[in-house]
């Protein structure tokens, strides 16, 4: 009864925003489409554009369809510009759950009462979203963790049965994905199946706060004895998949411009940490924080740390392999140069591209795309679109891209707005270009060489010590299969040999056979005469 009410609940609000409309042009001449017409008539919303309809929509649909939301405005390589920037602006901030009920999943999670860890505990959530909301409290020593004496801590904790409310919506989802890629126009471009997929496997994570905290202790480790960015503490002993205990962070949030200026923060200097900080994480660390909106990153104003980012909420990373890394820092560089026989020839190498793509082609269609940012300042060329474009303009070549590389994209245009609005002359080209050089030159200058030399080395020493034995017993393997090819030729001609004398054998009966019965014929005919 409950999925039928949701099912009702959603095609009233699909007709109070007139989304029929858009799905009925986008749908294929059938009888699906004249299903449809009567609920695109009449709808209090029609004057409205697509884009503010489809954003008000799914913030009606509530918390797991505004995630889905904020997830599908990373694929602006598969969604118009209008549709990708509503989508960009969704909040996701619905009112919290009882206190009495949080402090219970709380203390069900660890195993005792809240009294006994905390001094004290604020049962008012200073933030409540679709997943989860946080409390702040201050811990008690334990004989085990003396250390945790008055520490301020933050609490972060599941929603209470999340799980079937989000099963519910996701089954809903892959069944109306089916539908889109069955009737749609755009079907198989848009790859509606794979999109909830991918949103299945990240919600699904988000909903492990075990995962969270892992990310959040990598992502410390990184930066330990950063002068630019601060990474909470977690408290591992205190953390269950729906409990995250970890340090609590003290600083204003880096939207308040107007605060931060009024505090003495250099605001320029503070746009070049936060650029340096993600390009670090991608191509140093390959490990990001694929979640740097200003919601998630607070400027501390402590004097022992004045100036630093904070960065908070770990739920999405993304990960770049070598080849990943590699891909994307020749892509800028040959940007930049204004080598676009390189970037098609780079896309060709990847794999991503049908072999029998023609570079020629795929380099016309890469500098139509790019050679009008090069009428404008660099400080003023975006990096995020520019890798946008690259992916638009690669999908007309039947190419793949990976989920991790829009996942940087969309990050990277997180990174670059932020940034552009605490300076505006940031010059991103000039910030980035460094850490790009040093990474090219840490894989195939000497000192890459060297690197690799020694991050080999421990592999190399224990292998060295085998190497004679493991050279006899290849020696021996080598005599052993040249016996037994030996053998083979020997049995092989035996067996012809074989065969060959048995065939004269029978031969040899056969004829004697005839000379006897030949013989005895004759001999009888003579007594008869």
């Amino acid at each position: 009864m409950k999925k039928i009410n949701r099912i009702f609940r959603i095609f009233y609000i699909l007709w109070r925003y007139d989304l029929f409309s858009l799905l009925r042009g986008a749908i294929k001449p059938g009888l699906l489409r004249v299903l449809i017409w009567p609920f695109s008539l009449l709808s209090p919303a029609k004057k409205l554009p697509r884009g503010q309809r489809i954003r008000l929509a799914l913030e009606a649909l509530g918390p797991v369809f505004i995630k889905f939301g904020q997830v599908l405005s990373t694929r602006r390589d598969l969604l118009p510009e209008d549709i990708a920037d509503e989508l960009a602006k969704l909040q996701d901030d619905v009112p919290p759950f009882s206190n009495h009920l949080s402090r219970e999943i709380i203390e069900k999670a660890l195993g005792f009462s809240i009294d006994d860890v905390f001094k004290s505990f604020d049962a008012t959530p200073i933030a409540s979203a679709s997943i989860a909301q946080v409390h702040f409290g201050v811990l008690k020593g334990t004989t085990k963790h003396p250390e945790w004496e008055d520490k301020h801590v933050a609490i972060k904790v599941l929603r209470p049965n999340i799980l079937g409310v989000i099963e519910s919506d996701l089954a809903l989802m892959h069944s109306l994905a089916a539908v889109i890629e069955k009737f749609s126009y755009d079907g198989k471009r848009l790859k509606p199946k794979e999109v909830v997929a991918g949103f299945d496997t990240t919600i699904h994570d988000e909903l492990d706060l075990l995962r969270e905290a892992a990310n959040c202790s990598q992502l410390r480790r990184n930066f330990e004895g950063s002068n630019k960015i601060m990474i909470p503490e977690v408290h591992w002993d205190l953390c269950h998949v729906n409990v995250m205990v970890m340090e609590r962070m003290y600083g204003i949030s880096i939207a308040r411009l107007d605060d931060l200026k009024a505090a003495g923060v250099d605001l320029q200097m503070l746009a070049r940490d936060g650029v340096e900080v993600f390009f670090m994480q991608a191509f140093s660390h390959g490990f990001f924080h694929a979640d740097m909106h200003p919601g998630n990153i607070m400027v501390s104003l402590d004097p022992e740390t004045f100036g630093r980012l904070i960065s908070l909420d770990f739920g999405i990373v993304g990960t770049l392999s070598e080849i990943d890394k590699n891909y994307l820092v020749q892509n800028f560089l040959a940007f930049f140069n204004r080598d676009y026989h390189r970037v098609a020839a780079l896309h060709i190498e990847s794999g991503w591209v049908p072999p029998e793509t023609k570079v020629e082609e795929l380099e016309g269609a890469v500098r139509a795309v790019c050679e009008p940012y090069f009428d404008r300042p660099l400080k003023e060329i975006s990096l995020g679109i520019v890798l946008m474009r690259l992916f638009q303009t690669s999908r007309r070549f039947k190419v793949e891209i990976q989920p991790q590389l829009t996942l940087l994209q969309k990050t990277l245009l997180n990174v670059e707005g932020l940034g552009r609005q605490l300076d505006p002359d940031l010059d991103l080209w000039k910030t980035v270009k460094p850490i790009m050089q040093t990474w090219m030159n840490q894989q195939v200058g000497f000192k890459g060489f060297w690197e690799k030399l020694k991050s080999e080395a421990p592999q190399w020493a224990q292998k060295i010590p085998t190497l004679p034995r493991l050279m006899t017993t290849l020696l021996e393997m080598e005599v052993d299969s040249k016996k037994q090819n030996h053998i083979l030729e020997i049995k092989n001609l035996l067996e012809k040999q074989n065969k060959y004398y048995r065939n004269i054998n029978f031969a040899s009966i056969f004829l004697l056979g005839l000379l006897l019965g030949g013989a005895l014929s004759y001999f009888l005919l003579t007594i008869t005469r």
